[in-house]
């Protein structure tokens, strides 16, 4: 079972507009907590072995706040590397094996998001399982969506489910990149020719916290009494 945990934390954040003039977007904060604070909630109640938080953009913010967790690794990287690029940059620190990987501007509702997608890995029909929302279950979401899903959770490109920002994915392949800075869609891409890019359906809810409307929106998505 998939133990080491990515969490990606280095980017601008360059949508939030002046809230990331002087602060990263991960130590943006909603309903009383950070967004960092927010995805390692998660991560703390599903469990891992190893967890890995990149930085860039304002970092030492970043290392700061979390001082007092020593049993997480930083890897700061020079110049933004992208999704793909950051996480290889990362793996001495992560190990072998599937990892997860987490984006952390959003909150959610529903199970554990983690423990929900570590219920569904199969190793040996999947190289990479992206975990979806329906997007009636998108809150401050723009955009048509990104993936379809077949009857047996396979994935084909189109306007449907929307990308969490988490997944479990293989490494290995990270290394035939040439590119220094890449998105994690080009692995992705090779996955899909190869059918081995799957998904799962998150079965609570998602705010999205990409843009500064998404504050309020995220924060009164945590209030509903049932989280759905």
């Amino acid at each position: 079972m998939p133990g080491a945990v990515m969490l990606f934390a280095a980017g601008r954040g360059t949508r939030m507009g002046t809230l990331t003039r002087t602060r990263p977007k991960p130590m943006i904060n909603v309903a009383g907590r950070t967004l960092l604070d927010h995805a390692l909630a998660l991560v703390d109640a599903a469990g891992a072995d190893r967890i890995v938080v990149n930085t860039h953009y304002l970092g030492d913010q970043i290392r700061d706040h979390l001082r007092g967790r020593p049993d997480i690794r930083l890897s700061p990287e020079p110049k933004l590397l992208e999704t793909g690029g950051g996480l290889r940059a990362a793996l001495p620190l992560l190990g072998a094996g599937p990892v997860i990987t987490l984006n952390t501007d959003a909150v959610w509702t529903g199970s554990n998001p983690i423990s929900q997608l570590r219920a569904a890995w199969d190793p040996a029909r999947m190289d990479a399982l992206l975990l979806l929302i329906d997007p009636t279950r998108a809150h401050g979401h723009t955009g048509g969506g990104d993936f379809l899903i077949g009857p047996q959770g396979g994935l084909t490109r189109g306007p449907g489910l929307i990308y969490s920002g988490l997944q479990i994915t293989r490494t290995e392949g990270l290394k035939t990149i040439d590119e220094d800075v890449f998105s994690m869609n080009v692995l992705w891409d090779r996955m899909l020719r190869d059918g081995r890019l799957f998904g799962q359906i998150h079965d609570g809810s998602w705010g999205d916290v990409g843009r500064p409307e998404g504050i309020a929106t995220a924060e009164a998505l945590l209030r509903k009494p049932r989280h759905v």
